[in-house]
């Protein structure tokens, strides 16, 4: 079992400590389920009364917070609890020995170059002229095509599949059933209404440090690449469709959508459910509201809410005014009511 004192975990986290430094923390816990050895953090004042209950013996708070009660847990104070946090995660996490070695029951083709420190799991398929980084963790029944590279660090987890020509770069992490490089939804009608399949020849480009959640899927381009740019999060059930471009860390929610050959800047957020239409501009630091459907490009810095998406402010009103709906018509009946009742008298 890992452990850390709390001047050791301060240290990593380049915090201050207040109380008994020695103390000794082995596991990560939420404020509300917290026991000898937790460490957890305190951010929020909804959670005040587990906080008091000093049950953690370490808690991660800020350095400006100021305790309305006696503590009897240690604290280490620390610029953002948030980041904090995610850092122990990251420190406990990491803690474990990784697995290493290829598994018998695996395969790997002909020509294809595999780095040293690499984990790859029972019924894993790597296929011809594949070359993959130092430290790359490939878990049971993944597939990788022929002619895919994958840097250093990637992780690969059970049941993900990567088709033929894919680029996938540093320290990236695809969940469980991704699917990175299945032809773009690509199809000609004729006269007489019968669709035609139009070749997907391109690949998929996937940048250092992105995130890919589970079953979610990025498409290979019609011609040239399909680009995710370096430090995107995709959330679970997500598409991105075939020459569409994501912006460096730009985060994409459960079942957001892409469609094909639009380009989204860096540093935006899609909210779950939103949708993107093809061949449309959105630009940088753009938060699309959830169920949002955007039909038209969008300038730098824009928030939009709903479908068709609009100005997130104007929405807004326009949601006001929509709650009051049925009130409205009522007063608008009752003031044509008398207006008619003026004119007959008349």
């Amino acid at each position: 079992m890992i452990q850390f004192t709390a001047n050791e975990m301060a240290k990593m986290l380049k915090g201050t400590v207040e109380g008994d430094g020695e103390v000794k923390v082995w596991k990560p816990s939420r404020i509300e389920e917290c026991s000898e050895g937790s460490i957890t953090f305190f951010a929020n004042p909804k959670y005040a009364e587990y906080f008091y209950e000093g049950k953690a013996s370490v808690v991660i708070v800020d350095r400006k917070f100021q305790a309305e009660k006696p503590v009897t847990s240690t604290l280490i104070r620390v610029d953002s609890p948030y980041m904090a946090v995610a850092k122990v995660l990251h420190i406990f996490n990491k803690a474990n020995p990784p697995k290493k070695g290829r598994s018998r029951k695996s395969t790997v083709g002909r020509h294809s170059k595999i780095g040293k420190g690499c984990y790859i799991g029972e019924y894993a398929v790597i296929g011809r002229n594949v070359e993959i980084g130092e430290g790359v963790m490939i878990y049971p029944q993944v597939y990788v095509g022929d002619n895919v590279k994958i840097g250093s660090g990637t992780v690969l987890y059970a049941g993900v599949k990567i088709y033929n020509d894919t680029e996938i770069g540093r320290n990236c992490i695809l969940h469980s059933g991704a699917v990175i490089g299945a032809d773009g939804f690509g199809f000609v009608p004729s006269a007489e209404g019968v669709y035609s399949k139009i070749e997907q020849i391109g690949n998929v480009v996937i940048e250092d440090d992105v995130e890919i959640g589970a079953n979610s899927c990025v498409d290979r381009a019609t011609m040239g690449s399909t680009i995710v740019h370096k430090g995107v999060k995709i959330d679970n059930l997500c598409q991105v469709a075939h020459n569409v471009q994501v912006g460096e860390h730009t985060v994409m929610c459960s079942q957001s959508g892409i469609a094909g050959s639009a380009q989204v800047g860096s540093h935006c957020i899609l909210a779950g459910q939103s949708g993107v239409v093809g061949h449309i501009k959105v630009g940088n630091d753009v938060k699309i509201g959830a169920q949002a459907g955007v039909t038209n490009s969008v300038p730098d810095g824009a928030t939009l809410l709903g479908s068709p998406a609009m100005d997130g402010g104007k929405q807004k009103r326009n949601f006001a005014v929509m709650r009051n709906m049925e009130s409205l018509l009522k007063r608008i009946m009752t003031l044509e009511k008398k207006v008619e009742e003026k004119e007959n008298r008349g």
